[in-house]
Order: C-alpha cells, then sequence, then structure tokens
C-alpha cells in the first residue's frame, strides 16, 4: 500500500479497493500500534486513534481532500499515486 505523506509519527496509505468491504474513497493510517480507516472527507470508518493525531489527520485530510480524492482516482485506475505535503 503507497505511502501518500507523513508527519507526526502518523504514516498515511491509500489502496484501490474496488468493490472492497469499504465501497468509498479511504485512506488507511497508522500511529504507532494505531490503525484508522477514514473517509477521503474524515469519516471514521473503523479503528481508532488517539484523540491528539485523530485531530491532526483530520485537519490534514480537510487540507488535502482534493489530493486525496484524486490520489484515489488514478489508483482506481492503476495510473499510480502522487505524494501529499505532511503538516507542518
Amino acid at each position: 500500500m503507497p505511502i501518500l505523506s507523513m508527519f507526526y509519527g502518523i504514516i498515511i496509505r491509500m489502496q484501490s479497493e474496488k468493490g472492497g468491504r469499504h465501497n468509498k474513497a479511504h485512506l488507511h493510517a497508522t500511529y504507532g500500534e494505531y490503525e484508522i480507516v477514514m473517509t477521503t472527507s474524515g469519516e471514521v470508518l473503523e479503528g481508532k486513534f488517539p484523540s491528539k493525531q485523530l485531530k491532526l489527520l483530520t485537519a490534514w485530510a480537510a487540507l488535502h481532500e482534493d489530493e486525496l480524492n484524486a490520489n484515489w482516482q488514478l489508483l482506481s485506475e492503476g495510473e499510480g499515486y502522487f505524494k501529499i505535503d505532511p503538516l507542518k
């Protein structure tokens, strides 16, 4: 699963899941032993994160929602992906 961005110990990945179990454009993020699956618009689908890291991830996703959706489309079409700037 390609890494799109990393910041403050949070690693964000995305893969195409045509017909997958979530059926929505989404990302996977890890922080230590925590893992979360979130839509590109910030809805948590499964998993959990510490409160502070969830706020950082949600803010980052809101800032980059268009880029996340573009990556989802590229991956769905087998066209690869591009990196997204981290929070600074």
